[in-house]
């Protein structure tokens, strides 16, 4: 990937990142590069072990000693740079949120960052409220984190995070564990951020099904970049899903089985806002105003073969 153009374009590069864990012979990340611009989404997406987390550590200053460099806002993260440089430009929600919350109040665990930046008390006050009121929970000030729900324990990490006014966020599994409605909730929430906020946010998930909704780009990561690009040309490499273990969001899984059953859809949905949109404009443009399905002579065999690849158990 070349880095072209004016750096202030960018949020964050990373250079021929090689990162091993001490208790490790061999590197967790290697030569990785990646470029991304300022107020982008993306997702980081991989096996188990793929060095999805640790590379957000790294770039969040966290874990040091790799070789390579990275660069925030055009600037490296080195030595010189203190913990608190860094937090101020980059933020960090881990996938498990009792991992950055340990005070006896939710007001107490969103203030902890801001006072250690050293700011005013009234400050600090302020800067609480409007995270709390950006994820609507202004009311949850006095409440005591570890008696919330697992879900609204996630907003309130995301909350201490915001507290500190970053313009990069990063996201560690932020829907692993979620309910569905909690889930809802946190995609809407991640994608008003970035469109009102322009905060520029690298996700690492497994949630395949979120990714067209929350990302503009996905990077495939196997301890290095093995695959860059959008959502729809990542999702459409059957052979890159396969090499990966990765799968395709479950839209797009339906919607490639009723093509074996005559189905005309040139483009596969990514998501149901995407399917809704195919169903509507194929039904508004045929005659009879509805869809007509049929099996054929190609049907047990398409069907045959999207199992094969999915390895799941249905029989016609």
């Amino acid at each position: 990937m070349s880095h072209k153009g004016d750096k202030k374009e960018y949020a964050v590069v990373v250079r021929n990142l090689s990162f091993r864990y001490s208790n490790q012979d061999a590197n967790v990340l290697e030569s990785v590069n990646l470029d991304i611009k300022r107020g982008e989404k993306v997702a980081i997406v991989g096996p188990n072990g793929a060095g999805k987390t640790t590379l957000l550590l790294n770039i969040n200053g966290i874990l040091r000693g790799y070789e390579g460099y990275i660069e925030i806002f055009g600037r490296r993260i080195d030595g010189r740079r203190s913990r608190k440089e860094i937090v101020r430009d980059v933020g960090m929600v881990f996938q498990d949120p009792d991992d950055q919350l340990f005070m006896p109040t939710v007001f107490d665990d969103v203030a902890f960052g801001p006072l250690n930046l050293g700011l005013s008390e009234d400050e600090v006050r302020t800067r609480v409220k409007e995270a709390l009121r950006m994820l609507h929970i202004e009311d949850y000030e006095d409440k005591n984190p570890h008696r919330l729900s697992f879900g609204e324990r996630k907003k309130i990490a995301l909350a201490t995070v915001l507290a500190m006014k970053p313009r990069i966020l990063l996201l560690d599994e932020p829907t692993a564990n979620l309910d569905p409605r909690s889930r809802s909730e946190l995609i809407s929430i991640l994608k008003w951020l970035n469109e009102s906020n322009d905060f520029t946010m690298i996700i690492a998930t497994h949630d395949v099904n979120a990714i067209p909704d929350i990302a503009d780009r996905v990077f495939v990561l196997n301890r290095r970049i093995i695959a860059e690009g959008t959502p729809r040309e990542i999702f459409s490499d059957a052979e890159l899903m396969e090499k990966t273990n990765l799968e395709v969001p479950d839209v797009m899984k339906l919607f490639e089985l009723l093509r074996c059953f005559g189905f005309n859809c040139d483009e596969l949905p990514l998501s149901i806002d995407d399917a809704v949109e195919a169903l509507t404009k194929i039904i508004e443009t045929s005659d009879g105003r509805h869809i007509h399905l049929h099996i054929h002579e190609h049907t047990h065999h398409g069907v045959e073969r999207l199992r094969e690849r999915w390895k799941y158990e249905h029989h016609l």
